[in-house]
């Protein structure tokens, strides 16, 4: 069987395990550490402005000279939503953060500026940015033109056959099958409603269907993951919650706290953070817009809304308003390791597993 295999040629690197790209999670020093391991590292710049995105990007180069991907929140920006659904929403939580003693400053529906990924492609292009993936949807047809005069990479991400195949259609190198057990937001985007397909049913399905390479992603936490996705026709495999607990984390203390005591019954899907259904943990701000009766506004006025509470909820190290991401798997995270760790610790895994992967 052995590691080397298209996916690894596509990309340059020496082992097929792609960090999950975990927007308020992932740091440059993490992306540098899983591409110095020899696995590849995912930069998530989402819908940052282009400087921003621009200096993380330079940031992660100073780290390391292997190969990492950045991934890209592309997708058209809805029209605004009425005031009075804006309004109303903003006062619940508002509410909500008042019982709780938090003070956060109410968001200005007429003032948001909302950045586009299109923004953000001319800086990866300028940047020699050599591989690119993306989360809810691909880019329009001259975004992908611009990439594939660059010689990018790029890799979409299907949450079901239907996507995957759309996605091999519109050029792209490599497709991400994330099963419904992910953590963080769901890469559904075609008109499908919402795909709830577990990794096992949908990796051979994808893999039976397209002719690029397939990445597996949701619950893969050990070398038992890793070796499961190859055997069900992954070239490769994108853990995220195996990185939650790293000491290259962005997670807070309580958040980190919280995925270590997690079972798999703790995660559900919700659209209460931003407007996009995406895994996480249960908690009082998800509360309190699911037991309301008002309509979650769309990605990313949604986002917009309850972002200064989730940044002031960090601050003070209170899990009740923080987006705390994690895959039904997250609670077989081990903390108090590193980033490098965990890519080795896969490795070993799957190779005691499948020892033909070391010939």
């Amino acid at each position: 069987m052995q590691w080397k295999n298209k996916l690894t040629d596509l990309l340059g690197i020496q082992y097929p395990i792609i960090q999950a790209p975990m927007l308020g999670i992932t740091t440059p020093e993490m992306v540098a550490a899983v591409s110095n391991a020899g696995g590849l590292g995912s930069l998530p710049v989402g819908n940052m402005d282009a400087d921003a995105a621009r200096a993380v990007i330079r940031k992660t180069k100073s780290l390391t000279s292997q190969p990492f991907a950045v991934n890209v929140f592309a997708y058209d920006i809805p029209i605004s939503p009425e005031a009075a659904a804006f309004d109303a929403m903003q006062q619940l939580l508002q509410a909500t953060y008042s019982r709780s003693g938090l003070g956060v400053p109410v968001v200005e529906l007429q003032s948001l500026h909302l950045n586009s990924y299109k923004d953000i492609l001319p800086v990866l292009a300028e940047e020699k940015t050599g591989i690119v993936s993306f989360t809810f949807g691909i880019p329009d047809d001259g975004g992908l033109a611009l990439l594939q005069q660059s010689g990018a990479k790029m890799i979409g991400t299907a949450t079901s056959v239907e996507e995957a195949v759309y996605l091999e259609q519109k050029g792209m190198h490599a497709i991400v099958a994330q099963g419904a057990e992910a953590g963080g937001h769901r890469g559904t985007f075609l008109n499908n409603g919402l795909p709830q397909i577990g990794s096992m049913a949908l990796i051979p399905q994808v893999a039976d269907r397209v002719g690029v390479p397939v990445i597996a992603a949701g619950a893969v936490m050990d070398g038992r993951g890793v070796a499961a996705s190859l055997m069900l026709g992954a070239a490769g495999v994108q853990p995220g919650s195996a990185f939650l607990l790293t000491d290259e984390s962005l997670a807070s203390a309580a958040h980190k706290a919280a995925i270590a005591a997690s079972t798999d019954t703790s995660t559900r899907l919700t659209r209460a953070f931003s407007g996009r259904w995406a895994r996480g943990l249960y908690n009082t701000l998800i509360s309190a817009v699911e037991e309301s009766d008002l309509q979650v506004l769309p990605y990313p006025y949604q986002d917009a809304l309850t972002q200064p509470a989730r940044k002031a909820s960090k601050a003070q190290d209170n899990p009740s308003f923080v987006a705390m991401w994690a895959g039904q798997a997250a609670g077989m995270a081990k903390g108090g390791t590193s980033a490098a760790a965990v890519v080795k610790g896969l490795i070993a895994g799957a190779e005691a597993l499948l020892p033909s992967l070391k010939g």
